[in-house]
């Protein structure tokens, strides 16, 4: 669509620096009509409140520009100085502070996470928890489920220490190094750790360790509604402003910066040295982030806080992140030395979009723009038939929660319909849509309620994602809120198959 567009321009930029990172005043004005053009289209399309670009290649920043309001009501215009939440682009800043700690020899990436964790252990209900290392904790293969809960200004249930959460969720629903499965309780583990290797705060490490020594002087770990008032205001769905929230993982989603401060942490992921940078990680080290493996799950994209996909040849280092009223995205082309960052106030824009356009306006090669980053269980049809054969019959078990056990029982019959009965309340329920067997996992939700604390301070369903070894089901089941990114809490769920003798 725009890909007759060629390089980026400067003439949007902030006045160039004199540094290393100046911006490159050799790209020419008038051929970058298009891409200014697309941008304000998508932005108007998806209603959203602003966006903020930079990028840098071959340690220059070629082009940094916003567009919109970082708060609509108070007439503030975003720039490239605004700072915003990053969501899920924190895991890579709290992946680089993890490596810090076992450059110094304070964190072994072999040992067991419980080795860091003191009074909080963590709890296995498959596997043996042992084999939860530290390395498995940021590939997302430790064996935690996915997770995630908002806690809004005023709302009846505020956030309590990343330890209490531990005490909760921190159980392992399938055993370590079997699969991949997005944790954003496994970062605040992180997080954790690093307080407790450190001595120092989440937020103080941060700011000493790895913001100052990158010159990101833009970037803060957010804790307060004060400091809220800074940024740039997330717009929700309905044009209205979001109360100030925080996220269950500091480690894992709380961090703001601006566009600029990302970019110059981006650049510093490339090895480019800058000349106001501290060297805070090797150059094996950084290398070691973008290329380790779990063994045990090889094919998993995850790396060491990094994302990492092939695109049209090319090897792309990133990863993205969204919340209400938050998207972000970070892009590394290693090969080509190109930084891309991409950061907005709103939900439903596509960031990855936007930066495989501006790949396409760099590079040599053809890039497709479409998105590639969508988990494989997404875009790969439901094709996994339904193995009515293993499953049908009577199941019984129980949902397990940090307050009580819910016994259950599941029947599934020969057409693959599945019918849910919580005993102690005498009611058997259908799903709200049929349930789906897809990547190993039998997976559908029931309008159900979880009676815990968390889970009751809203309508919600319960989602189940369960694995079938031998005869016996489990995995999690979670209480998703209806409102939207409110809450997806999980529980560990077991079923055994009820055998009949003929």
């Amino acid at each position: 669509m725009l890909l007759t567009c060629v390089m980026l321009l400067v003439m949007f930029a902030l006045p160039a620096r004199a540094d290393q990172e100046s911006a490159d005043e050799s790209v020419p004005f008038n051929k970058y009509r298009k891409f200014r053009a697309y941008l304000e289209q998508k932005m108007e399309s998806t209603n959203t409140p602003s966006i903020s670009i930079a990028v840098a290649q071959e340690a220059k920043i070629l082009y940094e520009e916003s567009f919109g309001w970082a708060n609509r009501e108070k007439k503030i215009l975003a720039t490239p100085h605004t700072i915003y939440s990053l969501a899920s682009v924190s895991k890579p800043m709290t992946a680089t502070a993890m490596m810090i700690l076992a450059e110094r020899g304070l964190i072994d990436l072999n040992e067991p996470v419980n080795s860091y964790l003191g009074n909080t252990p963590l709890k296995s209900f498959e596997g043996n928890v042992s084999d939860a290392t530290v390395t498995c904790l940021l590939h997302h293969t430790a064996g935690l489920p996915t997770i995630w809960n908002f806690y809004f200004d005023g709302a009846q249930i505020q956030r309590s220490p990343v330890s209490v959460s531990i005490e909760k969720y921190g159980i392992l629903t399938s055993s370590p190094g079997t699969r991949y499965e997005y944790s954003n309780l496994g970062y605040g583990i992180a997080e954790y750790i690093i307080e407790c290797v450190s001595g120092k705060s989440y937020r103080q490490f941060m700011k000493s360790e790895v913001f100052e020594p990158l010159g990101m002087h833009e970037s803060l770990v957010i804790t307060t509604s004060a400091e809220y008032e800074s940024i740039a205001a997330r717009y929700l769905e309905n044009k209205n402003i979001s109360p100030f929230y925080e996220t269950m993982s500091r480690g894992g989603g709380g961090i703001c910066a601006s566009v600029h401060d990302l970019l110059r942490f981006g650049m510093f992921h490339l090895k480019n040295h800058l000349s106001d940078q501290k060297a805070i990680l090797s150059d094996n080290t950084i290398d070691t982030m973008q290329f380790c493996v779990d063994p045990a799950v090889p094919d998993s994209p995850y790396k060491l806080g990094w994302d990492v996909k092939n695109m049209s040849g090319y090897r792309i280092v990133s990863h993205g992140g969204g919340m209400p009223g938050v998207s972000s995205v970070l892009m590394l082309v290693p090969s080509e030395n190109i930084a891309i960052a991409v950061l907005s106030n709103g939900t439903y824009i596509n960031l990855y979009e936007i930066g495989y356009v501006i790949i396409a306006l760099i590079v040599p090669k053809k890039v497709e723009t479409k998105n590639p980053n969508v988990e494989k269980e997404i875009v790969s049809e439901a094709d996994d038939k339904f193995p009515s054969q293993r499953f049908t019959g009577q199941w019984s078990g129980e949902i397990r929660t940090d307050e009580s056990s819910i016994p259950i029982t599941m029947q599934i019959n020969d057409s693959g319909k599945v019918m849910l009965t919580l005993i102690n309340e005498h009611e058997t329920y259908e799903p709200i849509e049929p349930f789906c067997y897809l990547n190993g996992t039998l997976r559908g939700s029931f309008d159900v309620n979880i009676p815990t604390r968390d889970a009751s301070v809203c309508r919600h369903k319960v989602y189940m994602n369960m694995k079938l070894t031998d005869n016996r089901l489990n995995g999690y089941a979670a209480a998703v809120s209806y409102r939207v990114e409110v809450f997806h809490l999980p529980y560990y769920i077991t079923l055994d198959k009820q055998i009949i003798d003929e």
